[in-house]
């Protein structure tokens, strides 16, 4: 059925049909068809204008006929506009107006130049974490930061599975920390530090041997941390625990919002993953210090006069081993197994050549053995050039 108010409505094209009020229309036309109201006209002068012909309609108009003679009206007024060249109309401009989802449950409290300065002081972390362990584990070991968000305490523990979690201290910060490592690179660095090639356990329990194993390469990566977040905060870490479920990994409220930094570790052909995770509120207090301005000042500021003597007074106290090497001697191992106390080894040192100092296992001085009181001394000649 076609709608015929919009068609009369849209016949109306003589100049009067402007004159006539729409809403009046609807209503006389509704309650007598037959008998059209009279139109006021503002020229009094002309004669009377009747009403067009038009067909016999029904007395109630449909919802159908009511939805498109208000869509026709609409379109109308898009089209012409209040200046009659197109200008957009309020509906238009609030149908327009840009909006941002906002979710309450997860609110963002650091901002994106805090969390590219986080990036930046992991991708650090990681740098130097990779070769550490390159030359602990003795096989080269790459570390790249993956990914940087921050979510709720209660979505990072369900988004791991069978891994070694270490519960970590940042002091002076309050709070801890959890560093998550895989099984199976946890398997294949404790295989390397043992001889082996690197090979895989499939075991999700660490055994007492096992344990201050892994915790020694906690250690490791410990250090590198500590070097590259000294830019922002100078933190000592500490293994405050060490755990394979992480229901007994509980070091904030489900809701809280937590750093989850999610590095890939490759040793040799085996490729795993290892986080770290530090609540909002541990980084909280320095939080006005996660700015990459105030980081590439810090990290780009050059020593003073003040610090170069305080580096230079906790290097002077730094103790170093020292031993003076009599001579050498090269024997069978039948030899060797049969020494007894009062045998008497033939050196290759000369009763008159000067000994020779080391320091760390390293020559650098020469001197002659003496006596001062009860205690032998030795006296040095000359150093040793590099």
């Amino acid at each position: 059925m076609v709608p015929v108010i919009p068609m009369l409505w849209r016949g109306l094209s003589t100049p009067w049909a402007e004159n006539i009020d729409l809403v009046q229309f609807v209503s006389v036309f509704r309650s007598n068809p037959e008998e059209p109201p009279a139109i006021a006209d503002n020229d009094t002068d002309g004669p009377e204008k009747a009403w067009p012909e038009v067909p016999q309609v029904s007395e109630v108009l449909s919802q159908a006929e009511i939805e498109a003679l208000l869509g026709s009206m609409a379109e109308s007024d898009q089209s012409a506009g209040p200046t009659g060249e197109g200008a957009p109309t309020r509906g238009a401009l609030r149908t327009a107006t840009a909006f941002e989802i906002y979710d309450f449950r997860r609110p963002d409290k650091f901002s994106k130049d805090q969390l590219r300065t986080l990036q930046m002081l992991h991708e650090t972390f990681a740098r130097l974490a990779g070769t550490g362990l390159s030359a602990y584990l003795r096989s080269q070991t790459n570390i790249d930061l993956i990914s940087l968000e921050q979510v709720p305490y209660e979505e990072y523990l369900r988004s791991i599975n069978q891994s070694v979690f270490t519960v970590m201290s940042l002091p002076p910060l309050s709070g801890q920390a959890v560093l998550e490592v895989e099984f199976e690179l946890v398997f294949t660095m404790i295989d390397r530090l043992l001889g082996g090639p690197g090979r895989t356990v499939p075991r999700t329990v660490l055994t007492d041997i096992e344990r201050p194993l892994v915790k020694q390469m906690i250690e490791r990566l410990f250090l590198a941390l500590k070097t590259a977040w000294e830019g922002v905060v100078i933190v000592n870490p500490g293994i405050e625990g060490m755990e394979t479920s992480a229901q007994f990994v509980q070091i904030a409220p489900p809701t809280d919002i937590v750093v989850n930094m999610l590095f890939e570790v490759r040793i040799g052909q085996v490729r795993g993953a290892m986080s770290l995770c530090i609540p909002y509120l541990v980084l909280k207090p320095i939080t006005a210090k996660l700015s990459a301005q105030k980081w590439f000042v810090n990290s780009s500021r050059k020593a003073s006069g003040t610090s170069r003597r305080s580096l230079g007074y906790h290097v002077g106290q730094s103790p170093v081993e020292c031993s003076v090497r009599l001579g050498k001697v090269r024997l069978a191992v039948k030899d060797f197994l049969r020494l007894q106390q009062g045998d008497i080894l033939r050196l290759d040192q000369k009763t008159d050549d000067d000994l020779m100092m080391l320091v760390s296992d390293t020559p650098k001085f020469e001197g002659k053995p003496a006596l001062v009181g009860k205690k032998v001394v030795f006296n040095v000649t000359q150093p040793l050039e590099s």
